[in-house]
């Protein structure tokens, strides 16, 4: 790669400066052509005025030390015949006449650069061979410069692409800042993100695979008791159809809880959210009377006239709420009493509902583990995968969720979302 990218620079770079040589010298020559020519038989006549004098002062032998000492081309344009003697067919820049020493008279001739010496497209060769290696060193720094960093993250992206999502190319740029030290970074924050929906999946399908586990096993146990004794069938399939509930509803929630890992899209859409935590506190508190809890509703400002717009899903949020205080009242000690309360902050930004319960609470290393699918055992406390949908669904709507234990006991669950811009 870096020959190819060699050759693309330097074939580049002696265009472009091709191009700009043949365009100034063409606008030269059309637009001042009597002042090139002046210029040349300019040089030509301080040329054979230096040589005349010379001549007169110390003879042929003098001029030829002098010509000697000029460079090599203008040594060649420079010529001392003697009167009489033909010249050349070239074409004469400047001529005079001039005596030496002894009487001797000479004709001193400077003529046009011989066409052998001219460079290609009649560049002058002191122009276009330092353009020729200075071209050459440029393309090869350049070259170097681009190819270093893009072979290392060619090389990255293939052991990226091998599994190897702990690969970072950031630390490799050193001090570098352009854009593709710029990209090399956004390969990191992708290696980064890669890594974690990894990992997140292989931890969710191991969750997911012990959970299952269990129902299945009690299908099972049932389905061999039923071939063992005929007698306890009813029994039997009344177990094999509650476990295949169960299996239905924890496959139900893995797709909920997928889409919304995989970022489900809210759209520009708006909700009462008072309008949501008055129906699902009402459908709780069918399920609280079993139990003969109490789940209380306070709203604040109590203004019934007052909308309280959310923009995002009206559905997910339903679902969230759902999930919370429904543990809230599993949770609950028996005639116990769950606590909502529903208001906004100061400025009208955002909207805080608070969920609190009377129950055991949470050990406080289990508190992280809340909202993590089958992040908590089911030894008392599985909360399954209820909580991290519930997470989800109101980080999809730009909002955020915690718990806290209260004191001296019970769990206190706070959901904070954006309020409608009025």
């Amino acid at each position: 790669m870096t020959r190819r990218l060699f050759w693309k620079i330097l074939f580049g770079f002696w265009l472009t400066f091709l191009i700009i040589v043949q365009a100034t010298w063409l606008m030269f020559n059309m637009l001042r052509p009597a002042e090139r020519s002046e210029f040349a038989r300019g040089i030509a006549s301080i040329a054979v005025e230096s040589v005349a004098s010379r001549l007169h002062a110390g003879g042929p032998v003098a001029v030829e030390q002098q010509i000697a000492a000029w460079p090599s081309d203008q040594r060649n344009q420079i010529a001392l015949v003697p009167v009489g003697q033909g010249l050349s067919d070239r074409p004469v820049l400047a001529e005079t006449a001039a005596a030496a020493p002894g009487g001797a008279r000479y004709r001193i001739v400077y003529y046009a650069r011989p066409p052998h010496q001219r460079g290609p497209f009649d560049i002058p060769r002191e122009v276009w061979l330092p353009a020729a290696f200075g071209g050459l060193a440029f393309a090869a720094i350049l070259a170097w410069y681009l190819s270093r960093p893009i072979e290392r993250m060619r090389l990255g992206f293939g052991r990226l692409a091998q599994g190897n999502f702990a690969t970072r190319l950031g630390p490799a740029m050193g001090r570098r800042r352009d854009e593709i030290a710029d990209l090399a970074h956004d390969f990191d924050r992708m290696a980064v993100r890669l890594e974690e929906l990894v990992a997140s999946r292989d931890r969710l399908l191991a969750d997911v695979s012990h959970e299952l586990r269990t129902p299945l096993a009690r299908l099972t146990l049932a389905i061999g008791l039923a071939r063992q004794d005929p007698s306890r069938m009813a029994v039997a399939l009344d177990r094999i159809g509650g476990e295949a509930a169960k299996l239905d509803e924890m496959v139900g929630e893995l797709l909920t809880l997928t889409k919304l890992e995989s970022g489900h899209d809210s759209r520009e859409d708006y909700f009462d959210l008072a309008e949501i935590v008055k129906a699902v506190v009402q459908d709780a508190q069918y399920e609280a009377s079993a139990k003969g809890a109490e789940v209380a509703l306070e709203i604040e400002p109590a203004d019934e006239g007052f909308e309280w717009l959310a923009p995002g899903n009206g559905k997910l949020v339903s679902r969230a709420v759902e999930n919370v205080i429904r543990n809230a009242v599993r949770y609950s000690a028996e005639k116990g009493r769950v606590g909502v309360t529903l208001n906004r902050n100061r400025n009208g930004n955002t909207y805080s509902l608070v969920v609190a319960d009377e129950g055991p609470g949470v050990p406080p290393e289990v508190l992280g583990k809340l909202f993590k699918a089958f992040g908590v055992s089911a030894d008392g406390f599985g909360f399954g995968l209820g909580l991290a949908i519930a997470q989800r669904a109101i980080a999809v709507n730009g909002g955020a969720i915690s718990a806290r234990n209260r004191q001296p006991r019970g769990l206190e669950m706070a959901i904070t979302l954006p309020a409608a811009a009025v």
